[in-house]
């Protein structure tokens, strides 16, 4: 049923829940867990992938067709479905990037107009979701746009044309792959806890970032994501230049 009907007839005697894909510890607990971070990143965490123990690239090209047939010529009027899937893998490209709406259309050969409908639609589709910037009062040269991430690290990567997880392992897009993973742990932590998700990052106008934000009461956990196998000595220079001005003493380091 779909939520329109949902609202109309049921409002008021009806809970409604997002269901992520599976979370790494719930394939823990069932001992399905990949052997190793870049399976996991590869195959991405949908359940028939690891329920069934399909082929992931297979699957996944069947649920991104499924998707651009049958859920998005439902949602809008799209003529050209071979746009809109270039427009799918242009976002796919710039996960963990701020969300620019005049270069996605520009890219696509679109009208920037069609972008955020088109955007809209995968935050509805639950294909993507927006981490929104973390409000403060100490800087007001914060940067405003939210940042892109998918649902599952799995489908970002199939849309970048990774088919392997040691294609995977070499791939410039690595890093913004586990940080995709990270932010999306984050994201079904606090829908699994009944709580809206509402994972943050902060980052002002001269690039120092922290990678995500998660309240928690009045304490702020910050939280950095590097993939690599050994720590630079500036892996944590977000972190150390915003930790004096946030809340002193408020504030985790992770």
């Amino acid at each position: 049923m779909k939520n329109e009907a949902i609202t109309q007839s049921l409002a008021g005697r009806v809970s409604l829940l997002s269901l992520w894909p599976f979370s790494l510890s719930e394939l823990q607990d069932a001992k399905r867990a990949p052997a190793s971070l870049d399976t996991l990143l590869h195959a991405g965490l949908f359940p028939p992938i690891h329920d069934r123990q399909v082929d992931p690239d297979a699957w996944l090209q069947s649920y991104v067709a499924t998707c651009l047939e049958r859920d998005v010529r439902m949602s809008i009027n799209v003529q050209d479905l071979a746009t809109f899937q270039r427009f799918l893998q242009l976002c796919a490209g710039r996960i963990g990037q701020l969300v620019n709406l005049s270069s996605l259309a520009s890219d696509t050969g679109i009208s920037r107009a069609t972008a955020e409908a088109w955007l809209s639609v995968l935050q509805a589709g639950f294909l993507v979701f927006l981490a929104r910037p973390h409000s403060t009062n100490v800087s007001k040269r914060l940067i405003k746009a939210p940042e892109i991430y998918f649902t599952d690290p799995g489908l970002a990567a199939w849309l970048i044309g990774i088919r392997s997880a040691e294609h995977l392992r070499t791939h410039p897009l690595r890093g913004a792959i586990f940080e995709n993973w990270l932010m999306s742990e984050l994201a079904k932590a606090a829908a699994h806890a009944g709580r809206v998700p509402a994972v943050g990052f902060l980052r002002d106008k001269e690039g120092h970032e922290i990678d995500a934000i998660v309240e928690s009461g009045n304490i702020l956990h910050a939280i950095e994501a590097k993939s690599g196998q050994t720590i630079p000595s500036d892996a944590f220079k977000g972190l150390d230049f915003w930790r004096p001005k946030l809340q002193p003493g408020k504030t985790s380091r992770s």
